[in-house]
């Protein structure tokens, strides 16, 4: 998720080693993209296991699974991280993680464990919502949006840029929550009635972001309302230059238009290291771990316990009315909700 925190592939992270120490283990975590962690984070876990972590990251969460399912037979990593709801059927019924029922699950809501053999597990929680520049709102006289019908009226014309679902995690969120919002039958009216209110269609998150977006972009961009995050604007503070102590920007959270992400790890079969394995994934589950992830992937940790920084406290939100749809009938109809609505917006 977000804020191009990259992590480059295949690049190990590790603190000095002891004078005269045995070599350590490596451990190999693939991930999505956007993963990321603090160093003294890792440094705790290689120094209580004796092993050298090696991070390696393998493009969208898509794109992640495809490679894992490819290479089945050999794989590229022990554990993977970042399979998301919208991919876990896929990643499931290709059976290429191993079982592991980690004692940290007593510590994570029920709702969260969407797989009951527990080959995936629950990690964070993410909200794809707008945001909105308040200050743009405000100076123009124009009322925030408060539904997802409100995006089709003509006083928000050209004003919204959204990302590609066949291109983008939170694209793909957001068409998942307009078809069940709308339903099968009016989800595409709905895109169809965007486009013709001059919605702006981008590839990535990042472009709608910080090029399209009027805070994200500092101002060079034309368009004050996006498809992003509710955890955006914290972020937006972290990552100010101007020093700003407050966001620029603000959640608007549409009733039945708000999708709940939920991001797994799982170890993959064939793994060398399956006792290491399991104490990572006990690690992601801690509260070491579960605690920094909040600055870090700008994610809500899975466990209810976790401290949350006072930004997340101050300007995050966690919506009331998140859509859901069953992670079966993402993946039955995923690819065919993609295609109607390239073939309506895009073509």
């Amino acid at each position: 998720m977000v804020f191009a925190l990259l992590l480059l592939a295949c690049q190990p992270v590790r603190p000095p080693s002891a004078p005269g120490a045995a070599p350590a283990v490596t451990l190999v975590v693939a991930s999505h993209d956007s993963f990321n962690v603090s160093e003294s984070v890792v440094a705790r876990f290689e120094q209580e296991h004796n092993v050298q972590l090696q991070f390696l990251a393998l493009g969208d969460a898509g794109e992640a699974v495809n490679r894992l399912i490819l290479s089945r037979d050999a794989p590229l990593a022990d554990v993977f991280f970042g399979v998301d709801n919208t991919f876990l059927s896929r990643a499931l019924n290709a059976d290429i993680f191993e079982p592991y029922p980690s004692s940290q699950l007593e510590h994570i809501p029920d709702e969260l464990e969407l797989d009951p053999q527990h080959r995936l597990l629950p990690v964070d929680v993410g909200y794809i919502n707008l945001n909105a520049d308040s200050v743009w709102f405000e100076d123009n006289g124009i009322p925030l949006p408060q539904t997802l019908e409100d995006l089709t009226r003509p006083e928000y014309r050209g004003l919204l840029v959204a990302s590609n679902p066949a291109t983008s995690s939170p694209g793909l969120a957001f068409l998942l929550a307009t078809v069940s919002y709308f339903g099968e039958d009016g989800y595409l009216d709905f895109w169809q009635a965007l486009r013709e209110n001059g919605v702006l269609i981008t590839d990535g998150w990042s472009e709608a972001y910080f090029e399209h977006f009027t805070v994200g972009s500092g101002g060079s961009g034309n368009r004050p309302l996006v498809v992003s995050y509710s955890t955006s604007p914290p972020a937006d503070v972290v990552y100010a230059t101007d020093g700003r102590t407050e966001p620029a920007s603000v959640n608007i959270n549409p009733p039945g238009g708000v999708f709940r992400q939920i991001e797994f790890v799982g170890i993959l079969r064939g793994t060398q290291h399956p006792e290491l394995a399991r104490a990572w994934v006990d690690f992601m589950l801690s509260p070491t771990f579960q605690e920094d992830m909040p600055l870090q992937m700008f994610v809500y940790p899975a466990r209810p316990d976790a401290q949350l920084p006072e930004l997340f406290k101050q300007y995050a939100e966690i919506p009331t009315e998140p859509a859901e749809l069953d992670a079966a009938a993402i993946e039955a109809n995923r690819e065919r909700w993609i295609e109607a609505w390239t073939n309506m917006v895009i073509r």
